[in-house]
């Protein structure tokens, strides 16, 4: 009787860990994009109460609000561990920003922020999630906001 061979062979342990390779320089960063994605898709959840009240504000009295505390709007950095600064800028009656500083993403994606301009007419508020001076790469914005 022969002696049944038993284990791998050396090629086919080196063919599994080149394929195991692969697959992580693919997978890594795959995951890493949809993980900053998720934070952002935290931070406008975050944006979507500012705007609310912004537009709510606009409908009751006409105009934009003046200040961030008259419009309803929350500056406080600490409602989001992903958001370091929260800006309110009034440009005229009808037209209005909220920015939001994002921070402990990514290299490369820290210190970007994203900027939500509001527009009032008879209609109510529009708003624009990628507008002129957002700087995050578009690859992590959700597909509205492209």
């Amino acid at each position: 009787m022969k002696k049944m061979q038993q284990g791998f062979t050396l090629i086919e342990l080196m063919i599994v860990v080149a394929i195991i390779g692969i697959l992580a320089a693919i997978a890594i960063p795959a995951y890493q994009d949809y993980t900053v994605r998720a934070k952002i898709s935290e931070v406008l959840g975050m944006a979507s109460s500012a705007k609310t009240s912004m537009s709510e504000y606009y409908v009751s009295t006409g105009g934009m609000a003046t200040g961030a505390a008259t419009s309803g709007v929350n500056t406080s950095p600490l409602q989001s561990t992903y958001v370091s600064a929260v800006t309110y800028s009034r440009t005229n009656t009808t037209q209005a920003t909220v920015r939001y500083t994002l921070t402990n993403l990514i290299t490369g994606v820290d210190g970007t922020f994203l900027r939500f301009d509001g527009t009032g007419s008879t209609n109510g508020v529009q708003w624009l999630c990628n507008s002129t001076g957002t700087t995050v790469p578009s690859k992590y914005l959700p597909a509205n906001c492209r």
